[in-house]
């Protein structure tokens, strides 16, 4: 056998199933990312928008990453981002829908270098409203399943081992961050509070938090088990591999049903199929139990049925596979240091990143209010009635239910959910009360409810409170999903 065949063995082809899954479902997402990021960045990072991104590279340097805004003598413009947003929005459609795999190896690179490339471009400019772990992960993701190849190849061995690589950074990393960062995750204590004061609640995240101490402790323990243990096993022969990528599905889908994170936990179901092959798959379905060997060790692989896959393509995914390797050593050592990086990227393509969440837990549920009034003379009391801006997302009227938005991701929400931890006069939320005095449409499109229907009210204030889930016998009461206090008045304009 020559070296040639020898390279014929890094084709997985018992992981046709996944290859599937992981690409379709990454350009699903992206599809997503470019469909908000249409309806949300001219708002936030526009020609008017609260941050805008003329500004920021005009002053940015070399803060800024690698985008395509910087190649035009204009350097941005609200029709050239949605111009990116349709064009990646249309190649995600696509792969869903399995034109683009029908064609050479090579295709697939082609088609998710774009969305990676685009998205990357808007990323590098979208500051405070980008600044999130599933941001990166999405770079990664896209870059990589690229290389999984189309069908007219096998999917390749040493990709799904590198996808398997960053779901143990994912998992691992965030396991460790937790028992590092906050001693509620090392008492078990952490899910006391966790479903009360997350970042934005789902319809069944009160529900989560009522049930008993015990069950929480199982949450923290289940937690501990599957992100510092379990996740090693998806390095081992299968069916070991796939039946550990369950456990990490299975906790996701925990994740999905109880809270809004975007697309993250989507996105890490997605990689965790990089460890399940189509025989394990087979089992699932009624067929006979995968047989165990180190054959299907992810860098051990058999013979190929048919063709192996050609030299050029074996010789790209080895180079590939290297330079990943090389980028790979920073993320290893930030796994196992004491100054541990949470959603951490070491390098501007955003290429091996770390991840991590909830290294710090709160126990308290503040909430940013914003109000406005019509009244002629806004700071006499008597005549004044305020009026509540309510978001999509985030809590604000005790009596609506929260809703799911994930995978569909609220960035004004989630800001507003970082600035009631730390109230502070930032500079987006300044601009955010200036456009609400003003009555600005732009800002009115990404609300719930605008008290006023578009009229610019004559007074804006913003007051604090504290949430807090309204027990079983205070919604019976009252029908309320919250109650809350009034912790003070933070501005008024």
């Amino acid at each position: 056998m020559d070296w040639s065949s020898w390279l014929g063995l890094l084709d997985g082809n018992d992981y046709t199933i996944a290859r599937e899954v992981i690409q379709r479902g990454v350009a699903a997402v992206f599809v997503l990312a470019f469909g908000s990021t249409f309806h949300q960045f001219p708002v936030l990072l526009g020609e008017r928008g609260l941050l805008p991104v003329a500004d920021f590279l005009q002053h940015a340097g070399d803060r800024a990453g690698p985008t395509l805004f910087r190649w035009r003598r204009t350097p941005y413009s609200d029709r050239l981002l949605r111009a990116m947003c349709l064009t990646g929005m249309l190649l995600g459609t696509l792969t869903v829908l399995g034109l683009p795999q029908q064609g050479p190896a090579w295709t697939m690179i082609a088609v998710f270098g774009a969305m990676w490339a685009l998205y990357l471009s808007i990323h590098s400019v979208g500051q405070i409203f980008f600044g999130f772990g599933w941001e990166s992960m999405l770079l990664e993701c896209g870059f990589l399943v690229g290389f999984l190849g189309s069908q007219a190849v096998a999917p390749p061995l040493l990709i799904l081992l590198f996808l398997r690589w960053m779901l143990l950074r994912l998992e691992f990393g965030a396991g460790m961050i937790k028992v590092r960062g906050d001693a509620s995750w090392r008492d078990l204590s952490a899910m006391d509070h966790h479903h009360q004061t997350q970042p934005m609640p789902g319809p069944l995240s009160r529900r989560a938090h009522l049930l008993p101490r015990w069950w929480h402790r199982l949450e923290v323990l289940g937690s501990h088990a599957v992100q510092l243990g379990v996740i090693w096993l998806v390095l081992l022969p299968q069916p070991i591999a796939s039946i550990a990528a369950a456990a990490v599905i299975l906790t996701q889908l925990f994740l999905v049903v109880t809270g809004n994170y975007a697309w993250l936990n989507w996105l890490t179901i997605l990689v965790a199929f990089s460890a399940i092959s189509d025989s394990f798959l087979r089992w699932l379905a009624g067929g006979p139990w995968p047989g165990w060997g180190w054959q299907q060790w992810p860098v051990i692989g058999e013979p190929a049925s048919g063709d192996a896959s050609p030299l050029w393509w074996q010789l790209l995914i080895l180079a590939v596979f290297l330079g990943l390797a090389v980028l790979s050593w920073a993320p290893l050592r930030n796994l196992f240091s004491s100054h541990q990086l949470m959603n951490a990227s070491f390098n501007r393509f955003h290429l091996v990143n770390a991840y991590g969440a909830f290294g710090s837990m709160t126990e308290r549920r503040c909430e940013v209010i914003i109000e406005g009034t019509r009244a002629p003379d806004p700071d006499t009391a008597a005549e004044a009635e305020w009026l509540p801006y309510e978001f999509r997302g985030k809590p604000g009227d005790v009596r609506r239910r929260p809703r799911q938005f994930a995978p569909y991701h609220l960035r004004l929400d989630w800001q507003m959910w970082f600035l009631a931890l730390r109230p502070g006069a930032e500079r987006w939320f300044v601009e955010l009360l200036e456009k609400l005095h003003q009555g600005d449409p732009g800002v009115r499109r990404l609300l719930r409810t605008d008290p006023f229907a578009g009229d610019a009210p004559t007074g804006i204030r913003v007051r604090l409170f504290e949430y807090r889930y309204a027990t079983r016998e205070e919604r019976r009461e009252n029908g309320g999903w919250w109650t809350r206090t009034e912790l003070g008045e933070l501005a008024r304009r």
